[in-house]
């Protein structure tokens, strides 16, 4: 058995090493983890960059990939506690995102400000627990190349948007987006689709 293996079938070992990581009743990595295990387990290509105060929540213990020549605006929270994020070349992380995996998000697309992207869910099922306290559950969203999501957007647990997709702002995307579309409003609905043959985007209804 392999030591990994064995850390996570002992509860107190994994508790053990879950302390060594995470300071108690907080959800960020300790120092050292950022610095000294970060940089071998996750991958940043030439050119990318996180400007700062932006929120870096990311463990070892799971991925993250920052494309070339991408950037993560000032204000953002990048967590990967629960799911892994990979994020494309030459693609704009705007202004107070909050991108929480597991996410993944292709090349030369753009997420304007304030934009959430969360592929974790609390539980509340059990009436007597808090939410808070009940176990979390995760479903993977992607977004394809050369997307647009418009300011304010959020983008729910589960969702994919396909390539060259355009959301409004302000929209909330609860169901996938087929690729060459555009979707707006609460909940997000196709408003219009590129039509190949005529060459131009045409509404939908």
């Amino acid at each position: 058995m392999s030591v990994i293996s064995r850390i996570k079938s002992d509860p107190a070992l994994k508790k053990l090493a879950l302390w060594t990581l995470i300071p108690a009743n907080e959800y960020r990595p300790r120092w050292w983890v950022k610095v000294f295990l970060n940089p071998f387990k996750h991958t940043r290509r030439s050119g990318s960059v996180i400007r700062r105060p932006s929120k870096t929540d990311l463990f070892p213990f799971r991925n993250f990939e920052l494309g070339a020549n991408s950037v993560v605006e000032s204000f953002s929270t990048l967590n990967n506690a629960v799911g892994d994020i990979i994020i494309g070349n030459n693609t704009f992380i705007g202004v107070g995102n909050v991108i929480i995996g597991p996410v993944s998000i292709g090349s030369n697309t753009i997420l304007a400000q304030n934009v959430v992207l969360s592929g974790m869910n609390h539980g509340y099922e059990d009436p007597a627990v808090p939410p808070v306290k009940q176990p979390v559950s995760t479903k993977q969203i992607d977004v394809g190349d050369n997307v647009w999501i418009g300011a304010n957007s959020c983008i729910t647990a589960g969702v994919t948007i396909g390539k060259h997709s355009v959301i409004g702002a302000g929209s909330v995307v609860t169901k996938s987006i087929p690729e060459y579309s555009v979707a707006a409003g609460n909940p997000a609905r196709v408003i219009k689709r590129y039509n190949f043959e005529h060459k131009k985007w045409e509404r939908e209804g």
